[in-house]
């Protein structure tokens, strides 16, 4: 008799059934939450997903990639096995059907290294892979994400204003993962990642992107925009404080823009 899977996710790895590790590993369900996403082995899944979508030649020489990283965390690896396929395919013509593959994936996490593929690729322009990525912003997976955003936030960096420029569009998407994507990828500190020095300093050059967003409908959108102005407020606390004042008059009382400026404020009062 087969053991039922549970549908609520474990809260401690020592928790996750054997069913369900099994499962992850072998690519044929999502993670469930940060625990699950943790558990996962992510060189078995590699071995168990590649082959069959025409990738197994690349198994062992990425394995071997994350074994010498010195700090092999979940994150790590998710970029490591990103940019190592992106290297793999710089020369190539195209795009891969393997990439397809990966992007329609069962797995959050096949979905994440296919993000990955696309913002470490050094054959794509900015505008280009904010094209290709913008599926993923949009993920039904946090995780994938997430990882939409981190995989492009260096060539943000490098091509400030220009992805400044592109994202604008994308504070008005129907979609609240790609307005999200636009706030959460030019947090000027943001989070497990470099910190873009310029809009520390000139915030207000991003006011294109955050206006639009000031009184949004989703959390998930309004959280980001005020850790942004959060962000902000560690280096121009007399800018944000300006800004919220802005806000709150041009509101008029919405209570979600309140909540933005409240999370927006938390550190400055």
């Amino acid at each position: 008799m087969t053991t039922p899977v549970p549908e609520k996710p474990a809260r401690r790895m020592s928790e996750i059934p054997p069913a369900v590790l099994k499962q992850l590993n072998q690519g044929k369900r999502e993670t469930g939450n940060l625990v699950e996403w943790l558990a996962v082995d992510q060189g078995l899944l590699m071995s168990n997903v590649f082959p069959e979508i025409g990738l197994g030649e690349h198994v062992a020489s990425i394995q071997n990639v994350i074994r010498s990283l010195k700090t092999p965390t979940a994150t790590k690896q998710t970029s490591a096995i990103g940019k190592t396929l992106a290297e793999l395919h710089q020369g190539k013509k195209g795009i891969s059907p393997a990439l397809g593959a990966m992007s329609s994936h069962p797995s959050d996490v096949v979905r994440t290294w296919a993000a990955g593929w696309i913002g470490y690729s050094s054959k794509l322009t900015l505008k280009q892979k904010l094209k290709q990525i913008k599926t993923f912003a949009s993920d039904s997976h946090f995780g994938v994400r997430e990882m939409a955003w981190m995989a492009v936030r260096e060539d943000i960096i490098e091509q400030l204003d220009e992805a400044l420029s592109l994202l604008e569009p994308w504070s008005h998407d129907k979609e609240a993962g790609v307005r999200r994507f636009a706030s959460e990828a030019t947090r000027p500190c943001g989070v497990w990642c470099r910190h873009i020095t310029r809009l520390k300093q000139e915030p207000e050059i991003a006011l294109p992107i955050l206006e639009p967003l000031k009184g949004d409908d989703s959390k998930y959108v309004r959280d980001s925009v005020a850790n942004w102005l959060n962000d902000a407020g560690k280096s121009q606390p007399k800018w944000v404080k300006e800004v919220c004042r802005r806000w709150e008059v041009e509101s008029e009382q919405s209570s979600n823009t309140a909540l933005i400026l409240k999370r927006a404020m938390r550190n400055l009062k």
